[in-house]
C-alpha cells in the first residue's frame, strides 16, 4: 500500500474500514439461508429461530458456518421427532405434560448418567489416594521392622 493510500484508510471513519472483522460479516451474511434454500431443504424449524438460540449461547465474537446451521436444525426435528415417537406410544388422544416428559426422559436419563459418571470417577479418585496414603503407611511401618531386624542380626 502506498503512503497515499494509508493516509486515505486512516482518515476513513471505522465503519468504512475493510478489515478482517468486516470480511468475517460479510461472509456470514452470505452464508445466510434464504428461505426458499429452507423450502427445498425442507428443515423442520426457521433458521433464525435456531441461530438465534445458538447465539444466545455462543460467544458474541463466534460465528456459525451455514452448513452448521442446517445441521442443528435437521438434529432438532430429529430429536423431536424421537420424543414424539416416545409420547406415542401413550394410548392417550391428548398429550399432556406427563407424556411429554416421559417422552424426553432418555435425554434427561443421559445428562444424569453423565453426572453420576463423573461422581463415581471422583469417588474412584479419593478410593486411589486412600490407598495410596495407606501403602505408605504401611510400608514405613514394613521398613522401620525390617530395619529393626538387621539390627538385631548386626
Amino acid at each position: 500500500m502506498t503512503a497515499e493510500k494509508e493516509e486515505k484508510a486512516e482518515e476513513m471513519p471505522e465503519e468504512k474500514k475493510e478489515g478482517p472483522e468486516k470480511e468475517d460479516v460479510k461472509e456470514e451474511a452470505a452464508e445466510e439461508i434464504s428461505e426458499e434454500e429452507e423450502e427445498k431443504l425442507r428443515l423442520p424449524f426457521p433458521t433464525a429461530a435456531v441461530v438465534r438460540v445458538m447465539k444466545a449461547n455462543l460467544d458474541k465474537e463466534k460465528m456459525i458456518r451455514k452448513d452448521v446451521k442446517i445441521a442443528m436444525n435437521k438434529w432438532l426435528g430429529q430429536i423431536c421427532g424421537r420424543v414424539s415417537k416416545e409420547m406415542n406410544k401413550f394410548p392417550y388422544v391428548v398429550m399432556h405434560m406427563n407424556e411429554f416428559k416421559e417422552g424426553k426422559r432418555i435425554f434427561d436419563d443421559i445428562e444424569s448418567f453423565d453426572k453420576e459418571k463423573k461422581r463415581i470417577l471422583a469417588h474412584m479418585d479419593a478410593i486411589k489416594k486412600d490407598i495410596e496414603r495407606l501403602e505408605r503407611d504401611l510400608g514405613k511401618v514394613e521398613e522401620e521392622i525390617v530395619n529393626f531386624e538387621r539390627k538385631k542380626e548386626e
